[in-house]
């Protein structure tokens, strides 16, 4: 199980489900929501995450057709996005350690040119990993 909250803690939420992929990516939306060089995040299972705290709190915002990212409305924090079976969720909300550690860093071709990637790193110039 993960726990996470967003900065002034008024949007809690858990996920019992399996953690599908956790990942850092480099692509341009990433960067600019998250305002650093990547963004890490996990990929769990949409029938074991739930938002036990604040959900009236959340601000929806489409960044593209049908992709919703959720934000606090009252501190701003971008906390997770949903999609098809699965929640994204921002690896920098979780309170606690999720036990493993990022797998790959996709979309490279998009990393900031101050950031090196350790060479020993998994990397996914265009792109997502296949699913598990």
């Amino acid at each position: 199980m993960v726990k996470g909250s967003c900065y002034c803690k008024t949007v809690k939420y858990e996920s019992h489900g399996r953690i599908l992929h956790f990942i850092n990516c480099h692509c341009p939306d990433c960067r600019k929501l998250s305002g650093a060089t990547f963004a890490p995040f996990l990929i769990v299972e949409a029938n074991g995450f739930k938002v036990v705290l604040g959900e009236d709190n959340l601000n929806p915002y489409e960044s593209s057709p049908g992709k919703f990212r959720n934000f606090c409305r009252v501190c701003g924090t971008h906390l997770f996005r949903r999609g098809e079976g699965i929640v994204i969720i921002r690896a920098g909300t979780l309170d606690d350690d999720p036990g493993i550690r990022p797998e790959a860093d996709i979309w490279v071709k998009y990393k900031a040119p101050w950031h090196d990637i350790p060479s020993n790193a998994t990397r996914i110039e265009e792109g997502f990993l296949k699913k598990k």
